[in-house]
């Protein structure tokens, strides 16, 4: 067993032994007192303390409690753009769209409770909102480059900002109701979502070319 001792970082390994808590396990442990005492109650020196770690170490893991509660969501964003760029390029710009959201929000069953929580902090937690804004933008630019690489819009064209708005404001939509109601499977409410929502029809310009 590794014995931990005390030093200028706070609890740590005894001598030749590193500490075994990683970025993953940090974070379950964050979101369970998050979970458990509520997200604005809970302190990062609590988060550090419960998970036998000093401050830097949690700081260099996660700059900020925002930042657990989105976890990796730079590879979330790999996902999607791997699947939107993977499909046929015959494929229909909506089904497109509404295959990758799917697939790149598909997880593990036992991964599926830690989901909830997420989503249920960040469709919930106000102080949380700020920094959605900034990963909401990144997660629409996804849709919308691949909308204008897919069409060859110019960059700053309307029509695939609105899309990307559009694929953002369904998927949030699923993810709030299923949060509301945790018996329902998440990925059909999101295909459920986009077959609501409908086609992404190219504008009239495009359609009389």
């Amino acid at each position: 067993m590794t014995t931990r001792s005390e030093g200028p970082d706070g609890p740590r390994a005894g001598p030749g032994r590193p500490p075994s808590t990683s970025r993953e396990e940090v974070g379950h442990i964050a979101l369970e007192l998050f979970e458990n005492q509520g997200f604005e109650q809970t302190t990062m020196d609590e988060i550090a303390a419960a998970a036998g770690i000093g401050r830097r170490t949690l700081f260099r893991y996660y700059p900020s409690k925002n930042d657990i509660v989105w976890g990796d969501f730079d590879e979330v964003l790999v996902r999607l753009r791997r699947e939107l760029e993977g499909g046929p390029a015959n494929e229909p710009v909506d089904r497109a769209i509404r295959r990758a959201v799917v697939a790149s929000n598909s997880y593990p069953p036992e991964q599926l409770d830690e989901l909830r929580i997420r989503m249920t902090l960040i469709t919930t937690v106000p102080a949380l909102q700020g920094h959605s804004m900034l990963r909401y933008r990144e997660w629409r630019r996804v849709v919308s480059d691949f909308i204008t690489e897919r069409r060859g819009d110019s960059p700053e064209g309307l029509e695939a900002e609105v899309i990307g708005y559009a694929a953002l404001s369904t998927a949030m939509a699923a993810f709030g109701v299923w949060v509301e109601h945790p018996d329902s499977d998440h990925e059909e409410l999101i295909a459920k979502g986009f077959d609501a929502l409908g086609d992404f029809r190219p504008s009239s310009r495009r359609r009389r070319e």
